[in-house]
């Protein structure tokens, strides 16, 4: 882990229903790909991504009606840039993109992030289908 070179606020998208304290862990299955189990916790100092990753979180639950929440998170420890987006994809970070094997404590919920058009998120189940069905997709862990 690197040093903290972002303030954020800091944000979090899930299907998940949080409360203030709660704490988000690794160790869960990931939403892409549901046979591995994270070894960080992944956050943004994006709302609006924080809102995408959300959707998609609650695209893939196999629950239906499951509805998005961001979430505004501190995390408790130290941080590094997400490798599944920067250099990979997008080199020096834009996005904001970061992840901790410490937890990320919920500050609040966040309710002014943009949703997905219809149109936008068909597009999402799309590449997702295709993502699912990949078995070279990789997840840096």
């Amino acid at each position: 882990m690197t040093e903290m070179r972002d303030e954020g606020p800091f944000f979090h998208g899930t299907a998940a229903e949080l409360r203030p304290g709660d704490l988000l862990t690794a160790g869960f299955r990931s939403n892409y790909r549901p046979e591995v189990v994270m070894n960080h916790v992944y956050f943004t100092a994006k709302k609006d991504g924080a809102g995408l990753a959300a959707e998609i979180a609650a695209e893939l639950s196999p629950v239906d009606g499951i509805r998005p929440h961001v979430y505004e998170v501190e995390p408790l420890g130290s941080f590094e840039d997400d490798p599944n987006v920067t250099d990979k994809k997008f080199p020096g970070n834009p996005t904001r993109s970061f992840r901790s094997r410490e937890p990320l404590r919920v500050v609040r919920e966040i309710h002014d992030w943009v949703r997905l058009t219809p149109e936008a998120l068909q597009s999402w189940r799309e590449r997702l289908s295709v993502l699912q069905r990949d078995p070279n997709a990789e997840i840096i862990n």
